[in-house]
């Protein structure tokens, strides 16, 4: 597997955060309103597998069955070149420690592909709980269970397991832009969502369909475990992704250069 020094990996991601940076408002929107559709795909392909599997969560099976299933939207997300705000919160970062791009442009950068994510998940979210249940394929009881998974929780937990689910896609952006090869990123994309998934990490743009799919679906999430969920994972995959991988990263890729 052909990958790229260190020294280049930092130049590509610095030079691919500030293109992304330099976009039109718009193809940001747009962007990112196009991964909160396709990462919906994951998810609700969980829910599926849950509907019609013998298995439930905690049968080892079950489990590595539904984290494969849930690194599915993420592959299409990824290769796909949408935008992804947890991958941002790594590659947005460098170019602003390096000094070439603003606070207010992370900001700006961090805010559009967020909203664009959260709205395209949302719809997701309404046209599947509208429209798969008639095809016979999945339960609401499957969407609840997913749902309950991550909100079943206390609000510390859902905070430090949300630096490890934003240190892991730092971590991923990382090692794709230091792979060559597609089939190499592809595997690379399936092992950290997927040990994402089998952790049950709270992501919070996969998880913003997660736990959609539980409040549309079920009275037993309420719209405080949504708000509590989507901002606790928010914050703290913006923590994992921006201290653990960003800053750290580069510090020491910098400071072996000198």
């Amino acid at each position: 597997m052909e990958q790229m020094p260190s020294g280049d990996v930092l130049d590509s991601l610095i030079e691919s955060g500030l293109h992304e940076m330099e976009r039109e408002r718009s193809g940001l929107l747009l962007s990112g309103f196009s991964a909160g559709l396709d990462i919906g795909f994951g998810p609700l392909l969980m829910a599926v597998l849950l509907t019609l599997s013998e298995g439930t969560f905690g049968d080892l099976s079950t489990e590595i069955l539904l984290a494969t299933a849930y690194s599915v939207g993420f592959l299409f997300v990824i290769l796909g070149r949408s935008e992804l705000f947890t991958e941002h919160t790594t590659l947005a970062v460098i170019p602003v420690l390096d000094g070439q791009a603003s606070f207010g442009q992370l900001g700006r950068l961090w805010g559009l592909v967020y909203a664009g994510n959260l709205v395209g998940g949302a719809v997701f979210t309404f046209l599947a709980v509208l429209l798969m249940p008639g095809l016979g394929v999945v339960s609401p009881e499957a969407f609840e269970t997913i749902a309950y998974k991550l909100v079943s929780h206390d609000l510390s937990w859902l905070f430090i397991a949300g630096i490890f689910a934003g240190w892991l896609m730092g971590l991923m952006a990382w090692l794709i832009t230091a792979a060559q090869e597609t089939m190499s990123r592809i595997v690379i994309i399936w092992i950290v969502a997927a040990t994402i998934g089998i952790l049950h990490l709270p992501h919070s743009i996969a998880g913003n369909v997660e736990v959609l799919f539980g409040l549309f679906m079920s009275p037993a999430i309420t719209l405080a475990d949504y708000l509590a969920f989507q901002i606790l994972a928010t914050i703290g995959n913006a923590v994992g992704g921006a201290i653990f991988v960003a800053v750290l990263k580069y510090g020491h890729v910098v400071r072996g250069a000198q």
